[in-house]
C-alpha cells in the first residue's frame, strides 16, 4: 500500500468513526437523531480534509485534531440544515438556518451542557479507537497471514502437486472450521 493509499484510509476510518460516534453522542446526550443520509454525507464530505490534517505519518494530535474538525463539521452542517432527522423529509425549498445554537451569545444550558460532554467523550473514545484501531487491524492481519501461509504449506506438503492458494482456501477454512467444532453433544436418550 502506498503512501497516499494509507493516508486516505487513515483519512476515511477517523471521518467515519468521528462522524458516526458524534451523531450517535448526539442522540444519547439529547439532541434529534441525524437523518442517516446526512451522516453518510458528512462523512464523505470529511474525507478530504481528514486527509489534509492527518498527513503521512499519523500522530496523537494530527489524530485528534482529524476528530474534532470531524465532529465540529457534523455539528455545524447539522445546524445549519435546521437538525433534520431520520423522520423528517427535506425538501429542496428548505429556508431555515438556525445560526443561533453556533453564536457566543448562546446561553449554556442544562442540555447544552450534557451535550457538550456527550461530544467530548465521544471525541475522547474516537481519538483511542482510530489511534489503537490500526494497529490491531495490522495485529489481526498479520495473523490471518500467518495461519494461511502455515495452512497452505501444510496443506502443500500433504499433496504431490502444487496447487494454489485461492482454490486451497475454502479446503483450508472447512479444516479450520471442522477443527473448532466441539464433537460433544448432550447425552443421548435411548
Amino acid at each position: 500500500m502506498t503512501s497516499r493509499q494509507l493516508r486516505l484510509l487513515r483519512a476515511a476510518s477517523a471521518s467515519a468513526v468521528a462522524t458516526l460516534l458524534a451523531a450517535t453522542s448526539h442522540t444519547i446526550a439529547g439532541g434529534a437523531a441525524p437523518h442517516p443520509l446526512l451522516v453518510v454525507a458528512v462523512m464523505t464530505l470529511v474525507v478530504p480534509i481528514a486527509a489534509l490534517i492527518i498527513g503521512g505519518r499519523a500522530s496523537r494530535l494530527r489524530v485528534a485534531a482529524t476528530v474534532l474538525v470531524s465532529q465540529a463539521v457534523f455539528h455545524v452542517v447539522f445546524q445549519l440544515l435546521g437538525t433534520p432527522t431520520g423522520t423528517t423529509v427535506l425538501s429542496g425549498h428548505q429556508h431555515h438556518l438556525d445560526l443561533s445554537a453556533l453564536g457566543p451569545t448562546a446561553a449554556a444550558t442544562a442540555p447544552d451542557l450534557l451535550m457538550v460532554i456527550g461530544h467530548l467523550g465521544a471525541a475522547v473514545m474516537t481519538i483511542a479507537l482510530v489511534w489503537h484501531g490500526e494497529s490491531m487491524v495490522r495485529a489481526v492481519a498479520g495473523w490471518m497471514q500467518a495461519q494461511l501461509r502455515r495452512a497452505v504449506t501444510a496443506f502443500r506438503a500433504s499433496h504431490r502437486h502444487p496447487i494454489s492458494p485461492v482454490f486451497a482456501l475454502p479446503l483450508l477454512v472447512d479444516r479450520a472450521l471442522s477443527v473448532s467444532l466441539s464433537r460433544r453433544g448432550p447425552p443421548t436418550i435411548i
